[in-house]
């Protein structure tokens, strides 16, 4: 079986959302979530949106006449799943300047594809089962950036390197708008998806650096807006 990793359109946006609240719920925080579909379309799919999106597509010949994926068993040789190796302290993932334009592929003309052995096939039926969203930054020390702000795979799914190829589509894309790093944010008890980025290469800048993650939300953003300058 095929796994197509495309990039998103307007019409994933009610998939995204899914997928975004099951993640909340792995990090359990599914309390935080505020975030609607309709919003996700006006925000990424305008003149000039505020992120980008990745998705992990079953192609249509797995698919039943109602466009779902079949209902079937997808184990692991094992036959278990894997554990969770692909979700969202403070890491960057540093591009090579020496990039070789031999081995990059034209993005959206030739998808990613990852091929599986086996010919069986179980999920709740969602014919996207994986996401990547990111956004662009700007380092005053560095350069151009991109921001990898959710990764995830549907847990029958995993294993299957959807992850990884999620993740190697990103750095694809940001290398490809010249930017030196990609960066993101992993909560510090996940222990599974810290190992699966340092295994990619990823420095815990929290750990060598020091760097705090700090936000301004609600009435303490309200405040501080109000302070600014007036024109």
């Amino acid at each position: 079986m095929n796994v197509k990793v495309r990039p998103a359109t307007r019409g994933d946006c009610k998939e995204i959302s899914r997928m975004i609240s099951e993640l909340a719920v792995y990090e359990k925080m599914p309390e935080q979530v505020k975030i609607t579909h309709e919003e996700l379309e006006r925000d990424g799919f305008c003149a000039n949106p505020f992120f980008e999106c990745l998705v992990a597509e079953v192609p249509e010949e797995h698919r039943s006449k109602e466009g779902e994926v079949s209902t079937e068993a997808f184990l692991s040789p094992s036959g278990s799943h894997a554990h969770n190796d692909e979700s969202v302290t403070s890491l960057f993932l540093i591009f090579p300047t020496n990039h070789n334009k031999h081995t990059s592929t034209t993005f959206r003309n030739q998808p990613l594809l990852f091929t599986d052995s086996f010919s069986q096939l179980m999920s709740r039926g969602f014919p996207i089962v994986g996401y990547a969203l990111y956004f662009y930054t700007y380092s005053t020390w560095k350069g151009r950036s991109v921001y990898l702000e959710d990764l995830y795979v549907m847990p029958d799914f995993r294993g299957k390197g959807i992850g990884k190829g999620l993740l190697s589509k990103v750095a694809e894309v940001g290398k490809k708008k010249q930017c030196v790093r990609l960066q993101l944010s992993v909560l510090d008890w996940n222990t599974p998806s810290r190992d699966f980025y340092a295994a990619k290469g990823a420095q815990d800048i929290t750990a060598s650096e020091g760097w705090r993650s700090l936000r301004f939300v609600g009435q303490d953003l309200d405040n501080l807006a109000n302070e600014a300058p007036k024109d």
